[in-house]
């Protein structure tokens, strides 16, 4: 005999068998239903953020969402604003235009 699956079922399955993230190597795992997330998000924002972790949001029994910590990696000093100029003309040749400042040094005496 042949039952069909749930949707909630076949989403679990999806969910529990689907790689884990490389960028994100977390420590441990927990499930919390989206009704206690949304009671005390603050505060597990804040757990994630200090002890490292995840967790998984569900609705119904489905995964739907993932809290995890955000990896912050900080700027290299050189090279950082490497594609950001762009030169537009001639840079080192003379002006075309008389410079006010030029102007008065002619008659030195």
């Amino acid at each position: 005999m042949v039952t069909k699956k749930s949707r909630a079922s076949r989403a679990r399955e999806r969910f529990e068998t689907a790689e884990p993230s490389a960028s994100f190597p977390v420590s441990y795992s927990r499930r919390i239903s989206a009704g206690d997330f949304k009671a005390r998000c603050l505060a597990l924002m804040d757990e994630v953020h200090d002890r490292g972790g995840e967790y998984v949001i569900t609705k119904r029994g489905v995964p739907v969402a993932r809290l995890v910590p955000v990896r912050h990696e900080p700027r290299r000093l050189f090279g950082s604003m490497k594609g950001t100029v762009t030169v537009l003309g001639d840079i080192v040749g003379p002006l075309d235009e008389p410079w006010e400042a030029l102007e008065g040094d002619d008659d030195v005496s």
